[in-house]
């Protein structure tokens, strides 16, 4: 039977930060991912997820489970880069035999290239980290009472927050499909060459998306069951409010984040 949520009960002070300190830091090192350009600045910010990880006591075995799934991404990203990016230190030239009509003698790859490729995966891994770091530390009530002091409606907050609460879900059913899988002899996904993998992939979206279309119908039915918006006002049991340790370490989020960007700055030239 699959989680209904990520969450994960602890006491650390990661689970006593204010939602919205975690929204708003999520949020902004998402945004400075995107513009760090070298592994010294994107290493800086993936160790420090990981010492969250480490501090929230979540497990760090999960991350294995992402780099699983994400492995097949992660190598076209860096074989497409080694072979379009623009670099100067060419390994291998030509892709194509001179031989071969109209393409011959075309196509490279280039250090910089694969380089470039291995920074995109870090980037990817990077922004995977962040997000369960926000979801295994708050509950969905406190997520969607965050959303909805910050200025969204409820509906709104409450179709956000289901969303990422799926995530975990779909996690586990995924698991599931690929163990049933092997106990009836299909192992491509475990020891299939990349090609396999690819071509076996419908097997293992298609029941996948089957399933979270039942989900949605079922909680369709159980929200208008329950006449789910049909005031206008709502009042809820659980409260929260800003403390003085949410405004230092929101804070200090920022700061990190902007030291990040001057690092990044000065090291512009390089990876």
């Amino acid at each position: 039977m699959s989680n209904t949520s990520s969450y994960m009960p602890g006491n650390s002070i990661i689970h006593r930060l204010d939602p919205r300190v975690k929204f708003i830091i999520l949020v902004f090192l998402t945004i400075i991912v995107f513009t760090l350009k070298n592994f010294f600045t994107i290493g800086v910010l993936f160790v420090v997820v990981m010492s969250l990880w480490f501090i929230a006591r979540m497990p760090v075995r999960i991350i294995g489970t992402y780099l699983k799934f994400m492995l097949v991404l992660f190598l076209i990203l860096i074989v497409m880069q080694a072979i379009f990016y623009q670099g100067e230190t060419t390994l291998v030239k030509p892709l194509i035999p001179e031989k071969s009509p109209v393409l011959g003698g075309k196509g490279q790859i280039t250090l910089e290239g694969i380089l470039f490729g291995l920074l995109l995966c870090l980037r990817v891994l990077t922004l995977i980290c962040m997000l369960p770091v926000l979801l295994m530390t708050t509950t969905i009530e406190k997520m969607s009472l965050a959303l909805v002091k910050m200025g969204l409606p409820y509906k709104v907050a409450f179709t956000a927050t289901t969303s990422l609460n799926q995530l975990p879900i779909l996690r586990s059913e995924a698991v599931q499909i690929m163990n049933a899988q092997k106990l009836r002899g299909f192992t491509v996904f475990e020891t299939g060459r990349l090609f396999q993998k690819l071509k076996a992939f419908p097997t293992l979206i298609v029941p996948l998306v089957m399933g979270a279309m039942r989900r949605a119908n079922m909680m369709a039915v159980a929200m208008d069951s329950r006449a789910f918006g049909a005031g206008e006002k709502r009042s809820y049991i659980v409260t929260i409010e800003m403390e003085k340790k949410d405004w230092i370490i929101l804070i200090l989020g920022i700061l990190f984040g902007a030291v990040l960007c001057i690092l990044n700055f000065i090291l512009a030239e390089g990876y």
